[in-house]
């Protein structure tokens, strides 16, 4: 068997997430199965490094799997071409049979970005959170700063039967804003992500940012582990998986 290693990049904007459900074929796991599967004439499972939900996009999403063929150099031309458009596979190359996309991730960057534009930019409606009112950026850096360090994230979780820890490190929250596209963009970087946790992390800076809560209420809930002291779940068109490391 050959072992292969995968980048993959889509907008997930008309897919219902990552992980293939048994009910639909209209996920990214299952559209990626399906072309790999009839270029080889081979049954293949895709193991990617985590889930995106439906709506969430990503510039790098990982994935590896095995099959009995070796590829040819041009796999990777041949593989968009089975493809829909907005899926698109970056590289592929050879690795340990040992590899393990999700479990010897060590690190990932996830980023939310937020249209401030007073109406809506027609071109980022389904890229971006829109938000006519002003934000507190300073505010929100506040915020964001309690984050940083490892945490039990319990409260900022969506799943509230997670019989897992709930303890994650986050290593660094920055912003970024761009005057031209009115466009502010957050981006996470930490050691792993609960289930809806960027998004209810973002959510909260959001209502900080509009002066709907302060800064310190983040303190609150990660010490009391009560998800209904955090904000809400900011909708997923926003968020991007930018990228996923390994050792």
């Amino acid at each position: 068997m050959y072992s292969y290693k995968c980048i993959s990049t889509y907008n997930g904007t008309k897919y219902n997430g990552w992980q293939k459900q048994g009910n639909t074929a209209n996920t990214i796991q299952e559209k990626l199965e399906a072309a790999i599967s009839r270029m080889l004439d081979e049954n293949i499972e895709i193991v990617g490094s985590g889930r995106t939900d439906a709506g969430v996009h990503a510039l790098k999403q990982v994935f590896n799997f095995k099959c009995s063929s070796k590829l040819t150099h041009d796999f990777v031309d041949e593989l968009n071409g089975y493809l829909p458009k907005d899926i698109r596979i970056i590289s592929c190359e050879s690795c340990s049979a040992r590899f393990h996309a999700r479990l010897n991730a060590t690190k990932k960057i996830y980023q939310y970005r937020i249209d401030t534009s007073a109406y809506g930019n027609p071109f980022l409606r389904d890229t971006a959170h829109h938000i006519p009112e002003e934000l507190d950026t300073d505010a929100m850096k506040k915020g964001a700063s309690y984050f940083i360090g490892t945490h039990d994230f319990k409260s900022f979780c969506s799943n509230k039967k997670m019989k897992k820890s709930s303890v994650r490190t986050i290593y660094d929250i920055s912003f970024d804003y761009s005057e031209k596209s009115e466009l502010l963009s957050i981006t996470f970087h930490g050691n792993g992500f609960l289930y809806n946790m960027v998004r209810i992390m973002a959510g909260t800076l959001i209502e900080i940012g509009l002066h709907k809560r302060t800064p310190n209420t983040i303190i609150e809930a990660l010490d009391t582990q009560d998800r209904a002291l955090s904000g809400h779940t900011a909708p997923p068109n926003g968020l991007f998986l930018v990228d996923v490391l390994y050792e």
